[in-house]
């Protein structure tokens, strides 16, 4: 059972957290939410920045949360891929430094898995194989799990990932940053079938459309000249109607695609990982669509949906227990399909 020191650095929360095994000792977030407010999204550089500010805090605190010394940590983790270059090395060079002053080992780990691994700190008893649908800003993917560090992707996004089309259409109403939890929350207020929108399906070269692959710039596209017609025949644009029946859409959209490629694949249970994992409409609808195929549907807490230490302290533990550890030599890659995880180990 290892215990892990792991930093998230991969794009505007500075976390550090200590697990052991698939328990959490304590898990720190400063959020640059609020900075990143003022340009409507994240500004590499200044994010850089402020986990060069943090990061020694973050790291005491965390010791200081989970009441340990460093003679009880077994490894020191970090996400080096994929994310922003320069908050990726700000993180790898911490935890490199204090892998080398502790004599300890450095485990590097795929962000991605990092959020497949949020479902084990929620339900500590899951257990390969199983569906993961991950959908974030950056990733909307569906993976077959079926081992630490053994993934096949079976679907993805063509174009926009679900929460970079939550932010853009956010903006577009003049909703603000992020847009993710705006949107849900006005959604509440808002008719969900108020507005007929496409789910924005992807064709196949032999007819037919891609049963697992998504498609998001299409239906942003469809709201943007929605709001132009609502803007030229209405005084009062009913921005929560929109707001419902975009929502409801996207979550439609990845429910169809989780539960068929599941059933296909023979998998009953799929867990759910990324920010959208908190989104209300989408919960409501897997969870209900999965009943009525008698299939088990698992999603984080809300505090391990979003970018956090604790989901890559999990993987790290994982990894650690099965002897996987990475050279020093180790690089960030901004981008990297999960697929490849395990040429991050010796």
């Amino acid at each position: 059972m290892a215990t892990v020191l792991a930093i998230e650095t991969s794009c505007d929360e500075t976390a550090v957290a200590i697990v052991r095994n698939r328990y959490v000792c304590s898990n720190v977030v400063a959020s640059q939410i609020s900075t990143h407010k003022n340009y409507g999204g994240v500004v590499p550089e200044v994010a850089s920045r402020l986990h060069l500010e943090t990061i020694n805090s973050a790291i005491a605190e965390a010791l200081e949360q989970a009441g340990l010394e460093w003679q009880a940590i077994d490894g020191v983790a970090a996400t080096c891929a994929p994310g922003l270059v320069g908050a990726l090395l700000v993180g790898l060079t911490a935890a490199k430094t204090l892998s080398m002053v502790h004599s300890l080992p450095f485990i590097g780990i795929h962000h991605l898995e990092g959020h497949i691994y949020a479902n084990y700190l929620s339900e500590p008893t899951l257990e390969t194989p199983f569906l993961s649908l991950l959908v974030s800003g950056g990733h909307t993917s569906l993976i077959y799990v079926k081992d630490c560090g053994v993934y096949e992707n079976l679907g993805s996004t063509r174009d926009d990932a679900a929460g970079e089309a939550f932010d853009k259409v956010a903006r577009l109403l003049k909703l603000g940053y992020p847009g993710g939890p705006i949107i849900d929350q006005l959604a509440q207020l808002g008719n969900p079938s108020a507005f007929k929108l496409p789910e924005g399906r992807v064709s196949l070269p032999e007819g037919g459309y891609h049963p697992y692959d998504a498609s998001f710039s299409g239906l942003k596209t469809a709201v943007l000249r929605l709001v132009q017609q609502l803007e030229k025949d209405n005084p009062v644009i009913p921005v929560a109607d929109v707001a419902a029946s975009f929502q409801e859409t996207v979550a439609r959209a990845l429910t169809k695609r989780a539960i068929a490629c599941a059933l296909d694949y023979g998998l009953n249970t799929i867990t759910v990982g990324g920010g959208v994992a908190a989104n209300s409409a989408l919960r409501k609808h897997l969870l209900a669509a999965a009943q009525a195929h008698n299939l088990r549907v698992l999603f984080p807490a809300l505090k391990f949906c979003t970018d956090n230490a604790a989901m890559i302290g999990c993987c790290a533990a994982d990894h650690l227990n099965r002897g996987h550890t990475s050279p020093l030599t180790l690089g960030v890659e901004s981008r990297l399909s999960l697929t490849q995880v395990m040429k991050l180990y010796q």
